[in-house]
């Protein structure tokens, strides 16, 4: 199970895992000694508080699959930055995020095939829980009206 994490990102490191009906929990904490500040880009190694960050990632062997990450608040040590403390940040999920970046390119790709009504059963049939109007929200992110 840790080298399908290191494959979303190979600063996480497996902690457990649990199977609940159709989906696959798992979770995850950082292994980063020190973490970039988004708003200054000064690192820092001083942690504020840890919270769990919950999303669903490609499924696991045929389960869907949710992720438990526990993710650190950091405060800032640049005395000129503007935020005191800030969030862990990861490339493979947005901010607030619930779904990673591969699940929202693989429900994308499914959606431009059908209609999002039938996109929604595909991938609720075994991929992730998605309602057509996520769907919809989503590829109107991705393709704008020009």
């Amino acid at each position: 199970m840790d080298e399908f994490i290191k494959l979303l990102d190979p600063n996480l490191d497996y902690i457990s895992h649990e199977m609940s009906g159709d989906t696959i929990v798992i979770r995850v904490v950082s292994n980063r000694e020190e973490v970039i500040c988004p708003y200054c880009g000064c690192a820092s190694s001083k942690k504020h508080s840890v919270y769990e960050r919950s999303f669903q990632d490609l499924p696991v062997m045929g389960m869907k699959s949710r992720i438990i990450l526990s993710n650190r608040k950091m405060f800032c040590t640049n005395p000129e930055c503007s935020r005191t403390t800030f969030a862990e940040t990861f490339s493979f999920i947005g901010p607030k995020s619930k779904k990673s970046n591969r699940l929202l390119d693989k429900i994308v790709e499914v959606s431009l095939n059908v209609s999002s009504l039938n996109a929604a059963d595909i991938l609720s049939n075994g991929i992730a829980e998605v309602g057509k109007s996520t769907i919809c929200n989503l590829l109107k992110k991705r393709y704008p009206s020009q």
